[in-house]
């Protein structure tokens, strides 16, 4: 096994690394698995959902409208998704400084693919920026919209992560 396969979790992908060995678009970084691309993009999707159904019943029982409600939601996505990647790496030895600069460089296009794709589906759902709560409607645009987030996201971490950012980042402190 290769150092390069070894060190980002591929190693049952030598041929397509070695298809690739030595082209300067790859940035000598071993192609990112679909597994590592879903295990990425999982973790980031629980943050932001944590965050942004947080930040959803908060707006809500305080009766705010749907702007400062998703305002709201969305820094709480952007505040979880990050603190689990810092929470991981301070556990690997990093100093908070450290540790922020990678969550940052990890996570940032993640978490905001997610939110704009997340966000988007639920604006463009009709009648569910005014659904309420207790409303099978704002659950089921709220959960469709992290599904197709997750679909549209795996790729783009999939790509990142083949490139050395993104999750990657993560990867080399643990």
């Amino acid at each position: 096994m290769d150092h390069t396969a070894h060190h980002t979790g591929t190693g049952h992908d030598h041929a397509t690394h070695e298809g690739h060995h030595g082209h300067a678009d790859h940035d000598g970084h071993a192609g990112a698995s679909w597994g590592m691309a879903v295990k990425a993009t999982l973790h980031c999707l629980t943050g932001c959902a944590i965050g942004e159904i947080l930040g959803m019943v908060i707006g809500t029982a305080l009766m705010w409208g749907n702007v400062p409600t998703m305002i709201l939601a969305i820094t709480l996505a952007f505040l979880f998704g990050y603190s689990f990647t810092l929470l991981a790496v301070r556990r690997a030895g990093l100093d908070f400084k450290t540790a922020l600069k990678v969550a940052l460089a990890a996570d940032t296009v993640s978490i905001a693919v997610m939110e704009i794709v997340d966000n988007g589906i639920i604006a463009l759902t009709p009648g569910a920026m005014d659904a309420h709560l207790s409303d099978g409607l704002f659950w089921s645009a709220l959960l469709g919209g992290f599904a197709v987030a997750f679909l549209i996201t795996t790729p783009v971490n999939k790509w990142m992560i083949g490139r050395g950012k993104g999750h990657a980042v993560v990867h080399a402190y643990h």
